[in-house]
C-alpha cells in the first residue's frame, strides 16, 4: 500500500498542538525581528556603500542577508498552515515554497561556513588569506554554493505533496516517501550536509581562532572568547532540535512494530516547533550586528552597518606586521552571531556616500 495515501497516519504538524503553538510563536518572532533586520543590512550594503568599496566580507554578508531574508518572507505560509491546521495554497505552492526555503537555508549555512573558514585563514594564515581573498574568486565560490544548494534541495521539491486527512478533511503539505529508504536518504542527507559537516568545520575554525587569540591582550581576548563560545552555542541551540527530529524520523523508518510507532509519534510531535526554531537562525544575525556595533548606532545612525565593517586597526593587527597588512574584513559571522575579531583601517565595507 502506498504510504502517501495514509495521511491520517502521516500528519506531521497537526498531531501536536503544543508544537504548533511553539511553531507559530517562533515564526512570528523570526519574521518580526529578521525581516526588517536583514533588509536593513541589504539596504545598507547596496545603497549606502559605493560598489568599489564593497569588500569580500560585504559580498558574503549581502548574500547571507538575501538568503535569510528570502526564507523569512515565506513565514506567512507556515504561520497560516499552523494556525488553520490546513494547507490552503495548493500543490504547486507547496512544492515551490518548501524548495525555495530549503535552497536559501542550505545557502545560508554554506555561506556561514565559508565565513568561518575565511576568518580562520585570516587569523592563522594572514599572508595566504590576503593572497587568495579576491572578489572574483568569492563570486565564483558563492555561485557554486547557490548551485549546490539548489541541487541539494531537490528532495524538498520531489517529495512534497498536498495530502488529505480522510478523517479531519484537512490538507497537509509534507514529504511523501513511497519507500522507507527514500525517507532515510532524504533526512540523513539533509542532516549530514546541513549540520554535521558545517558544524564540524565551524567548530574546528573557531577552535583554531581561539588558540590564536590566546596571546591577545587579556581584556580584548576574553571578550572575543566569550563571543565565540556564544557563536557555537547559538548554532547548536537553533539547529540541533531540527536535526534531532530528522534522525528520529530516520530511526522510525528503520524500526518496526511498537518502536516504529513511538518514534513516529515523537518526530511528528516535535517537527513544527523544531522547524520554526531553525527559522530564528535567519533572524538573529542582524540583532547581533547591532550588539557588536555598540556605540556606532549613536554616532552613525542608519549608517552604522557600513561603519560596523570599517573600524580602526586593533587587536591582532597590533601584534604582528603580517596581521597589520590584513586591512580587509575581519568579521566573524555564524548562525546566531557576528563578531569583529580585528578591525581594519583601510578595507571592510567602507565607502559611505
Amino acid at each position: 500500500m502506498n504510504p502517501c495515501n495514509q495521511t491520517s497516519g502521516n500528519s506531521t504538524l497537526l498531531s501536536s498542538p503544543t508544537s504548533s503553538v511553539a511553531g507559530i510563536v517562533f515564526l512570528l518572532l523570526a519574521a518580526l525581528i529578521g525581516l526588517p533586520g536583514n533588509f536593513f543590512v541589504i539596504w545598507s550594503i547596496l545603497w549606502k556603500m559605493k560598489p568599489s568599496h564593497r569588500s569580500v566580507t560585504c559580498i558574503l554578508v549581502l548574500n547571507l542577508a538575501v538568503a535569510d531574508g528570502v526564507v523569512l518572507l515565506l513565514t506567512p505560509f507556515f504561520i497560516l498552515f499552523l494556525t488553520f491546521k490546513n494547507w490552503l495554497f495548493g500543490a504547486a505552492i507547496c512544492k515551490g515554497v518548501y524548495y525555495i526555503c530549503c535552497v536559501n537555508m542550505f545557502a545560508s549555512i554554506f555561506i556561514i561556513t565559508l565565513m568561518s573558514v575565511d576568518r580562520c585563514l585570516a587569523v592563522n594564515k594572514p599572508y595566504f588569506s590576503q593572497a587568495i581573498r579576491k572578489k572574483h574568486l568569492v563570486v565564483k565560490i558563492l555561485t557554486g554554493i547557490w548551485l549546490a544548494a539548489s541541487m541539494l534541495s531537490a528532495p524538498a521539491f520531489l517529495f512534497r505533496q498536498v495530502l488529505k486527512d480522510p478523517f479531519l478533511g484537512h490538507h497537509i503539505c509534507e514529504p511523501c516517501h513511497t519507500r522507507p529508504g527514500l525517507a532515510i536518504f532524504h533526512f540523513t542527507l539533509e542532516t549530514v550536509v546541513a549540520f554535521v559537516i558545517p558544524f564540524t568545520i565551524i567548530l574546528g575554525c573557531y577552535s583554531a581562532i581561539l588558540i590564536r587569540l590566546r596571546g591577545v591582550r587579556r581584556r580584548q581576548g576574553a571578550r572575543t572568547e566569550k563571543l565565540i563560545v556564544a557563536i557555537v552555542i547559538c548554532f547548536v541551540v537553533l539547529w540541533l532540535p531540527y536535526h534531532v527530529v530528522n534522525m528520529i524520523q530516520v530511526a522510525s523508518n528503520m524500526a518496526s512494530g511498537k518502536t516504529a510507532d513511538q518514534l513516529s509519534q515523537a518526530w511528528k510531535s516535535g517537527r513544527a516547533g523544531a522547524t520554526a526554531l531553525a527559522f530564528l537562525s535567519s533572524s538573529i544575525n542582524p540583532v547581533l550586528y547591532v550588539f557588536a556595533a555598540g556605540n556606532l548606532i549613536k554616532t552613525s545612525g542608519a549608517n552604522f552597518i557600513a561603519q560596523f565593517f570599517e573600524g580602526a586597526s586593533e587587536g591582532l593587527a597590533k601584534r604582528t606586521p603580517s596581521l597589520k597588512n590584513l586591512a580587509k574584513d575581519s568579521v566573524v559571522v555564524v548562525p546566531g552571531a557576528a563578531v569583529i575579531l580585528e578591525e581594519q583601517p583601510l578595507g571592510g565595507c567602507d565607502g559611505l556616500d
